[in-house]
């Protein structure tokens, strides 16, 4: 239970409004995804490399103050998260493909065994840590793109395999035809 100050302290306020534009400016008007780690034990050149991996995705990772977190989560009217705001609390926030950012972190954990995944926030949902471990495990929204394409080439692909085919089938017998005549 997180006590209430009396006086609001403008530092906070501030604190907790940059954290709300933080979690709103990643995701680009589209609502973004969150998934909480337990960072405790990691050196500043694991964080680095991390933060670097997951930059190459447009995700960010960023320590935070549970309960300013908890505070601005609130604010941002989502469900309740408070039970991964507990301990060191590091957010990997992904604004496009939440499931390459988990892969990506799930991967890091195999590095570093002392960063652990507490849970995620994708979309209105909340996982747990083995959920988000399982969502992980899925194709990435790129991958199911190509998926879909495929699937729908596929018939194209074989109309336009089968409608060349009779104009060869035709040339073909035409030749066999003139090729028997010439003998």
């Amino acid at each position: 239970m997180a006590i209430v100050a009396k006086k609001e302290q403008e530092y906070k306020i501030k604190a907790i409004g940059e954290l709300k534009e933080m979690f709103g400016a990643l995701s680009n008007g589209n609502p973004a995804d969150f998934i909480f780690t337990d960072y405790r034990g990691l050196t500043v050149e694991q964080i680095t490399a991390l933060r670097r991996q997951l930059k190459g995705k447009e995700a960010g990772f960023k320590v935070v103050k549970n309960n300013f977190a908890r505070i601005a989560f609130q604010q941002l009217k989502t469900p309740d998260v408070s039970g991964y705001l507990t301990g060191p609390t590091a957010v990997a926030i992904a604004s496009r493909d939440s499931s390459e950012v988990a892969k990506i972190l799930l991967d890091f954990t195999k590095e570093a065994p002392v960063l652990k995944v507490k849970g995620g926030l994708v979309g209105n949902t909340v996982y747990t840590g083995a959920q988000v471990e399982a969502f992980s495990k899925l194709p990435g929204r790129l991958e199911l793109i190509s998926m879909l394409m495929s699937v729908m080439n596929g018939p194209a692909r074989n109309l336009a395999a089968a409608l060349n085919d009779i104009p060869s089938r035709l040339v073909r017998t035409v030749k066999a035809i003139a090729d028997k005549k010439s003998e």
